[in-house]
């Protein structure tokens, strides 16, 4: 996933899986009747291909705003700066519509309180160092090596839940997490055999992964702080990082570079701008629509094939050639990935119905 499936993609993963109904997503038949068979399976489709067509168009839109020939605009932080501040600004319209129209509970109304931001400030610049990396990562490696460049979030996930919550991992699960470190370094192999590796985009990409890993932990930690809100939590966690990306863009001379910039006063160009903002804000929706139309399990395979799927495409767009072995990498990462979510759904599902765990290991484990 890119900021993408990151930008607030987790975020909201999180907060869906933890059982909170989303008040912008349909709820479900009532009266305890199933909709037919044919109309449940055209629905999960629709759901399906509205994830897969807004995940990768995000990813693509980001490719050419943070490295477009024809753009030459050399600002990834203002690129993600603005991307936050979109994200804020439809937070607070959704809020404000919220309050216009019916009740409804799940959209809070949002104000700025300081002392609730200063909470959320870890949080948030975990956030930074994870939005800021995966589109440096983009910036720097090719859509189609994308995937493989940042694929080693499951195996952070792993190492941090042994270090940080002393969480212990089966052995099918620690095998397909070795394939997907195999299947990381022949891929960086092979980019550098192509003679298109970046290793600065490989730094990028690690570090978006363990990010990923660390916003997840954090997340959970500062959700009670919000009142386990994600709107709110979202609000206030992009209203921090556009606070703290602005010494960083003055840093590293990004304000000069866009004074120079020939197409700051383009249409086109902040057409494209917001576009890829509304597209970072909709993947949150569109991923949470995923997960409630067929399941947890059900969402990360249907990502893993997205994935393959963008893969394919970049290749196709940019004209690549890519070699047995490139592929043979791709092929791992998300095979690993596949078999991992496949044995973790197993292991849940088994500690669910297991009448001698307690309640409370069952909502630790699903977490």
């Amino acid at each position: 996933m890119s900021r993408a499936q990151l930008t607030r993609t987790g975020i909201l993963r999180m907060a869906l899986g933890g059982g909170g109904a989303d008040p912008l997503l349909p709820a479900e038949g009532g009266g305890g009747r199933r909709a037919p068979f044919l109309l449940r399976a055209l629905r999960i489709a629709v759901v399906v291909c509205l994830y897969w067509f807004t995940s990768i168009a995000m990813v693509f839109l980001n490719k050419y705003l943070l490295d477009s020939p024809s753009l030459r605009l050399d600002a990834p932080l203002f690129v993600t700066f603005f991307q936050c501040a979109l994200t804020a600004a439809l937070c607070l319209g959704l809020s404000l519509g919220a309050a216009c129209g019916p009740p409804c509970p799940g959209l809070p109304a949002l104000r700025l309180d300081p002392k609730v931001s200063r909470s959320v400030l870890p949080l948030s610049a975990v956030f930074i160092g994870m939005v800021t990396s995966n589109n440096l990562c983009l910036k720097h490696v090719g859509v189609a090596f994308y995937n493989v460049g940042r694929s080693l979030t499951t195996v952070f996930n792993v190492l941090l839940s042994y270090l940080l919550l002393k969480q212990t991992t089966s052995l099918y699960a620690l095998l397909a997490c070795g394939v997907i470190i195999g299947g990381f370094w022949l891929g960086v192999d092979q980019e550098g055999a192509e003679g298109t590796l970046s290793w600065t985009g490989i730094f990028f990409g690690i570090l978006a992964s363990l990010c990923v890993s660390l916003n997840a932990i954090y997340t959970k930690k500062v959700l009670p702080v919000v009142d386990g809100s994600i709107w709110r939590l979202t609000f206030y966690n992009n209203v921090n990082a556009c606070v703290l990306f602005f010494p960083l863009m003055m840093l590293l001379g990004e304000f000069h570079t866009l004074y120079h910039f020939d197409k700051l006063g383009s249409p086109s160009f902040w057409g494209m701008m917001t576009l890829g903002g509304v597209f970072g804000f909709a993947i949150g929706y569109v991923t949470g629509l995923q997960i409630k139309f067929t399941s947890p399990l059900t969402h990360n395979v249907s990502g893993t094939a997205k994935a393959c799927a963008q893969t394919v495409l970049a290749v196709i767009c940019f004209e690549e050639t890519k070699s047995f072995l490139w592929w043979t990498s791709n092929l791992m990462v998300l095979g690993g990935s596949f078999a991992y979510t496949w044995v973790k759904g197993l292991e849940m599902r088994k500690v669910q119905e297991d009448p001698n765990v307690k309640s409370s290991e069952r909502n630790e484990t699903g977490v």
